[in-house]
């Protein structure tokens, strides 16, 4: 593909919404892909490298995490590593900071206990005790 192309595809307009490209994002794609050893790390690096739009490939070994950032789509990277490869892919667990319920409910650990059920069970008089 040279320069003429390139510049030719930009100035052409198409005729009808059929013939137009849709342009894909640049984007960075993260997966989980077991990787036991640097034979595998080295087979999904080269799996990824040879794909269409791809500009960098980054395999972390110790967290079997990897990431691709480039003009592609990430159903058909993670298809791709799948095919290639063999192995297991997953997208890589992401959990936003507003999704997480938080531990504290104000409503239930603000109440305090009615007096009575406090002198009921206290230390200091053994003969309050009402339940036995």
């Amino acid at each position: 593909m040279g320069i003429v192309d390139v510049v030719s595809e930009y100035c052409s307009l198409p005729r009808s919404r059929r013939h137009m490209k849709r342009r894909k994002q640049f984007q960075t794609v993260e997966m989980k892909v077991r990787i036991d050893c640097e034979g595998c790390e080295r087979k999904v690096k080269k799996a990824l490298d040879d794909m269409k739009g791809v500009s960098s490939v980054e395999v972390i070994p110790k967290q079997n995490k990897v990431t691709v950032t480039g003009y592609v789509d990430p159903a058909k990277v993670m298809r791709r590593v799948a095919y290639k490869t063999g192995k297991r892919v997953e997208p890589w667990p992401y959990v936003p900071y507003d999704v997480v319920a938080h531990p504290y409910a104000p409503g239930a650990y603000d109440k305090r206990a009615p007096a009575r059920y406090t002198a009921a069970f206290s230390d200091e008089n053994p003969n309050a005790c009402s339940v036995m």
